[in-house]
């Protein structure tokens, strides 16, 4: 994955990243378009598919609401990457298929706009503006095949041949 980066602060919550007014859409595009609205009102309109968000600690604290993590992977972000995230938000990216890497030195030192090419399955980011290098723990297998699959769903379906 390669990507421009946008970079946000610590406590990043689930109110910021969709707000509230929004829980009754049900149809992930629309919710796409109020992507991280409660935080910067214009991302949508500056970011694009295939960029990745950069968080500080405690991303996607809050309710558990799974509409945060799917108005991400619906507006087209390729991957979040964290200092850390808050529990309930990391199981509800990885049951939809949503990308999310822990990995502090990469998300302290990124910057709005630089370009990031992240290999989750060697636990590599590399940060091609700052021709830095960063390494985290990839995924266990479990988890890398529930996101391969596209999501807990995808992959139960699968694994029972449905």
């Amino acid at each position: 994955m390669e990507g421009r980066c946008w970079k946000f602060g610590d406590d990043v919550n689930t109110d910021e990243i969709v707000p509230a007014r929004y829980l009754s859409l049900t149809d992930e595009k629309e919710l796409a378009g109020h992507c991280m609205e409660g935080t910067d009102p214009e991302f949508v309109r500056k970011a694009g598919s295939g960029d990745i968000i950069v968080g500080g600690r405690n991303f996607g604290c809050g309710s558990s609401r799974e509409h945060a993590p799917l108005a991400i992977r619906a507006f087209g972000i390729q991957c979040v990457v964290a200092r850390s995230f808050a529990r309930i938000f990391f199981r509800n990216a990885v049951n939809i298929g949503l990308p999310i890497l822990e990995c502090p030195e990469a998300a302290g030192d990124a910057q709005t706009g630089d370009v990031l090419t992240v290999d989750p399955a060697r636990g590599v980011i590399v940060n091609r503006t700052r021709d830095k290098s960063y390494r985290f723990p990839p995924f266990s297998p479990e988890v890398q095949a529930v996101i391969d699959a596209g999501g807990l769903i995808p992959f139960t379906r699968k694994k029972l041949r449905l």
